[in-house]
């Protein structure tokens, strides 16, 4: 854990960029989250490091969903409108439609790893891990071009998705 906890809480910090200002987790939170739902109680055998980091971003990306879906019904409860969340990927459906919720773009994200799940696996090393193209196609012994062919795939999906089919 110690030679992997910087880059650990780098990811942390990119999640929480993307996250309505005052959020009540802290990088370190987040990290400590993601630790204890995964590997409290058994162990998880890696594939290699692109799985680990991927698998620790997921976790970290499904902490803030659940966080967010406990304050919106904690909001409704208390008579709220339903508040929208900062989008995770900062997409657009349409010029000027505004982001997406993390919520809705979580269910997507979960389809699309339902349908193909290396271009899931891109999507949340490159949006969530903050890995480059040149990165993920290091760890995934992929060309540069097919991964950024992928990314650009896998982003035209969401979009279509996030607009309806």
């Amino acid at each position: 854990m110690e030679v992997v906890y910087g880059e650990i809480h780098r990811i942390a910090e990119r999640h929480l960029r993307r996250e309505q200002a005052g959020h009540t987790l802290q990088p370190t939170a987040l990290v400590h989250e993601a630790y204890l739902k995964l590997f409290a109680g058994s162990e998880i055998a890696f594939a290699d490091r692109a799985h680990f980091f991927a698998t620790v971003s997921q976790a970290m990306r499904r902490i803030l969903v659940d966080h967010a879906r406990k304050r919106a019904a904690a909001w409704r409860a208390q008579g709220g409108q339903r508040v929208p969340f900062d989008s995770a990927l900062n997409v657009e459906v349409e010029p000027g439609s505004g982001p997406v919720g993390l919520l809705e773009l979580d269910e997507v994200l979960d389809s699309l790893a339902r349908e193909s799940p290396e271009l899931a696996q891109l999507i949340e090393m490159r949006y969530f891990g903050g890995m480059t193209a040149e990165q993920s196609a290091e760890v995934l012994g992929r060309s540069v071009h097919v991964v950024r062919h992928d990314l650009r795939l896998a982003h035209a999906w969401l979009r279509r998705e996030l607009a309806g089919g």
